[in-house]
């Protein structure tokens, strides 16, 4: 079978990989893909900001399965415009991802269904927001209703500042564009924690847990980031945490999208905190996260193509996910300068004797083909990502293969896996 992958990041690389293991798929395509996925797939142009583009797209490749991989194309809808067309693909329509592209949506949803979630309040306006601010105690979490590329959310540390970035996000100073609604949330403390799961509508199956590293600096300071690694393993959640997550959060999620009349096919994404009431969530993503796909696909011993066309297909029940038991880590080399300005265009060395390190999947996030060489085209660049028998052999492979890797104003975090490390300790 023909698959096709829209997007063009280190999880569309990864899930472009997964595919390739079945014995089931003949050809892989992405569009647009990148350098590194080039390797792996035939990669063709795309324009994911334009819905009838990507649609005449789908309808010239005719592949048998479309794989949605950012957010942006789930929110324009190319779900439901390919399932209009009698074309498979996997993912949810427009209605069902509101769950990621409507904070607001999301938590007055969770309210319906009583989902464990932070505190919140929904605002119109930055005078409806000075009204409930009150009610909630420093710090104060602002986030956009809409999608912000990760960007969104703001921690503030007092009512004013609270205030002034309700101010920015209305404006549209802070995004580049107007934000007609704005959450305002209590500040949860715990660790964070990313429950993805394969839904198809019915019922829920997930995937082993991941925790990620949002901020640029080590020790976990600095500016939020897409995601600086991450690593998988069974200890992330305690004994019975997994089947309380399921009965408690995402199947009552998948339960409340079905009763709503929008019923959720995909992956369903739960950023959750846990906190000392348990297990809150922080963040619905309608998709595969970046980079805990990488991480948790590299765990993966079952077909991934046999789980999405169950989900399709409404069967999901039928089909066992199988894991590696040890560790997977993931370790992300960036541009000099993000999440801010940042050049790029530099020449990659080092990607055949990382790729030669045991365990190591050199995964591209912002790569591009220059005559023969691969050289940078984003702020994420690679995620450097190994399986071990243990976090600190997973973690001691990626280092290992990113010692190999050399450009011009490479940054990566030394620390990735600390919290898990350190209780080990």
């Amino acid at each position: 079978m023909k698959v096709l992958i829209l997007g063009s990041g280190g999880r569309e690389h990864a899930l472009a990989w997964a595919v390739r293991r079945s014995p089931r798929v003949t050809e892989v395509v992405c569009a647009p893909g990148n350098g590194g996925i080039a390797q792996v797939a035939r990669c063709v142009p795309a324009d994911l900001k334009d819905l009838d583009a990507m649609v005449r797209l789908v309808e010239a490749e005719q592949p048998d399965l479309t794989l949605v991989g950012p957010e942006l194309p789930l929110s324009l809808g190319i779900v439901d415009a390919l399932q209009e067309r009698g074309l498979r693909v996997f993912g949810p329509t427009r209605e069902a991802a509101m769950l990621e592209t409507s904070k607001a949506f999301a938590k007055q949803f969770m309210k319906r269904h009583k989902i464990p979630t932070a505190n919140y309040a929904v605002c119109a306006s930055a005078a409806e927001l000075e009204k409930v601010i009150d009610h909630f105690h420093a710090p104060i979490v602002v986030k956009a209703d809409g999608l912000a590329a990760g960007k969104g959310v703001l921690i503030c540390d007092s009512r004013n500042t609270a205030l002034e970035a309700a101010q920015g996000l209305f404006s549209g100073a802070l995004l580049g564009t107007v934000e007609q609604q704005v959450v305002i949330e209590e500040f949860l403390q715990g660790e964070e924690v990313s429950f993805l799961c394969l839904s198809d509508g019915t019922h829920v199956t997930p995937l082993v847990p991941a925790q990620d590293h949002k901020r640029i600096g080590e020790g976990d300071t600095g500016p939020n980031t897409g995601g600086m690694g991450v690593y998988s393993t069974d200890q992330i959640l305690e004994p019975g945490m997994t089947d309380w997550i399921l009965r408690h959060i995402a199947e009552p999620t998948v339960r409340g999208m079905a009763e709503e009349g929008t019923p959720f096919v995909g992956v369903l994404y739960i950023g959750l905190m846990m906190t000392a009431r348990g297990p809150e969530v922080l963040e619905y993503n309608a998709r595969f996260g970046d980079p805990e796909t990488q991480a948790i696909l590299l765990r993966l011993e079952s077909d991934l193509v046999d789980a999405v066309n169950a989900c399709i297909d409404g069967c999901l029940d039928q089909v066992e996910l199988r894991w590696s038991p040890g560790a997977a880590a993931c370790v992300v080399a960036s541009s000099s300068g993000y999440p801010g300005s940042y050049k790029t265009g530099f020449p990659i060395t080092g990607l055949k004797a990382a790729a030669r390190v045991p365990g190591v999947q050199v995964f591209h996030s912002g790569t591009s083909l220059l005559a023969e060489d691969i050289v940078t085209s984003g702020g994420r660049v690679l995620a450097v990502t190994a399986a071990g028998e243990s976090l600190q052999q997973a973690l001691a492979l990626a280092y290992q293969a990113m010692g190999e890797i050399k450009f011009d104003g490479i940054y990566f975090r030394r620390d990735i896996g600390h919290r898990a490390l350190s209780r080990k300790s």
